[in-house]
Parts: structure tokens; sequence; C-alpha cells
């Protein structure tokens, strides 16, 4: 489960008592950077600081003062952990990781929570025009990442056989949603109609602020586009050159949607995703007792 501020409100319902285990000091190479955390409760965690051998001594070091075992934490403070990632562990990162283990109580939980919803609205927005198979199939691989997917339809049915979970947007007029979209926005068109894809990708193709811009389809789709929209959207060799089409890249020939949709959301991955977001990089300070 990705960590959301909706996933993390059902973690925290779910879970009476848990721990916040949060990266406050990385040095050299490590799994994660300074900011990263995961919550551990006695069965279940969300998050995650990197994975291996550190998050698993973290897991564990978690559920023994979530136990009892500990004076310091029993009478509220929070423990520190100084864990260098070598050897004498079982990994070969060559760096350190200072992590601080706290209770979470109701202060704590509000400054998660808090933390959660402004990482959810700083998440790239990425608009995908389409709910047929690839659509769909590029719905479920964006769910993985840490962005904000919006799927456009003008046909209720398909979006109605989306998976739960999934924010749809049924309009009848497509092309304008381009236009109401924050800057920095990443749109993918893959419509059931080529003229209908020409107008989202024409209007998408004049924002100078989008992320991203791609059009399924194959070399003679985008030849004609380029035709279509220098002559009759008044656009430009300039704008046409931001375009992805076909999107996925045409390396691998399989043309399956999961596939298509794989490749894809590693694109947008790749064009979104080149830095953590600023949002997490402040620790969530613990109470001190």
């Amino acid at each position: 489960m990705s960590l959301t501020q909706h996933s993390l409100s059902e973690f925290l319902a779910a879970e009476s008592g848990c721990a916040l285990v949060e990266v406050v000091a990385a040095k050299g190479s490590t799994p994660r950077e300074a900011g990263s955390w995961m919550l551990v409760s006695s069965t279940a965690i969300l998050g995650t600081i990197g994975g291996g051998q550190l998050e698993y001594m973290a897991i564990d070091k978690a559920r023994q003062l979530l136990g009892g075992k500990d004076s310091a934490w029993r009478a509220g403070s929070p423990v520190k952990l100084m864990i260098p990632l070598g050897p004498e562990i079982g990994q070969c990162c060559g760096g350190s990781v200072e992590l601080v283990v706290g209770r979470v109580d109701a202060d704590v939980r509000q400054r998660v929570l808090s933390r959660a919803a402004a990482a959810d609205v700083a998440r790239p927005h990425i608009y995908v025009f389409g709910a047929g198979h690839v659509g769909c199939a590029l719905a479920a691989a964006l769910s993985l990442l840490p962005v904000r997917t919006i799927i456009v339809e003008t046909r209720a049915a398909e979006l109605e056989a989306l998976p739960a979970g999934i924010e749809t947007k049924l309009t009848s007029v497509p092309e304008e949603l381009v236009l109401l979209a924050p800057a920095g926005s990443a749109f993918v068109v893959l419509t059931h109609d080529h003229a209908l894809d020409f107008l989202i990708v024409a209007e998408a193709l004049k924002r100078a602020d989008a992320a991203y811009v791609g059009m399924i389809g194959s070399k003679t789709k985008r030849a004609t586009f380029k035709s279509w929209f220098l002559k009759q959207a008044e656009g430009s060799l300039a704008a046409v050159s931001a375009l992805t089409c076909p999107i996925g890249g045409d390396t691998v020939k399989d043309k399956r949607p999961a596939v298509i949709a794989a490749l894809t959301a590693a694109e947008l991955a790749v064009r979104l995703l080149r830095t953590p977001l600023t949002v997490s990089a402040a620790p969530v300070e613990m109470p001190r007792k």
C-alpha cells in the first residue's frame, strides 16, 4: 500500500498502537534520503525506509518498543538508532543512517496526517484520457507511483469498469480539462476516437508548462496529427516536437495493454519523478519528555 493521506488514515484507524520510524540523517550511499518514514504496528507496516536489513532491524526495534521492552520508551521518549550500512548488518551500501523511533500519540498522528496531505497536494498530476484496455491498465500501473492520476472519459460505462479507488472524471468536453490542469501536469491521450485524441493533444501542446504530452498510436498517426496540427489547429513545429507518440517508446514491440501501460508508466516516472518531493524532507518532530 502506498503512503497517502487516505492510506495513512486507514492504517491509523485500524492499528491501535504504532510507532513512527524516521530517517533523520543519511550519510553516504543509503537506501532512502533523510525525511523518509514508515509506520510500524505489532502486525503491519505502512511506508518504507528502504527495505533490506536496515528496515528489518528498524521494524524489529519498533516492535520491541511497542512491547514495552525499553524504559525510556515506556516513559514516552523516542529512541535513536545509528546504523552503519556495512558488512556487519549484511548490507554494502557504504553509508550510515540515523533513525528515530517514537510512539504515535495524538500530536504525532496529526503531524504525519498533515505531512501526508501536503505530499498529496504536491504530487504531479497525470490526466489519462480514455478508460479503454490501455487506459485501465495504465491506471493500475500508475496507482503504485507517488502521483495523482485522473482518468477522463466521455462514456460512463467505461468508468464504471475501473477498479475502486481510482479518481475519475466524466465529461462531454474532455479537452476543457487540459485548460484547468495545474502547471507541470502530464497528459496521456488514448481515447476511442482519433479526432478526439487530436483535439485533446492540440490543447495540451499549447501549454508551455506541461510536463509530458503523450498519445497512443503509430508513426503514421503521429504524422497525420502533425499535418492536421500545423494546418488546421495553427500549431507550431516547436510544439509538435514535444509530443511523445507512440507512448512507451517503440523499442518493445509487444502491443498488449499491460505492456504498453508498464512502458508508459516508466516513461512518466522518468519525466515526473526525477527528484523526491521536497515536502517529505522535513522530519516529523517526536515529542520529548
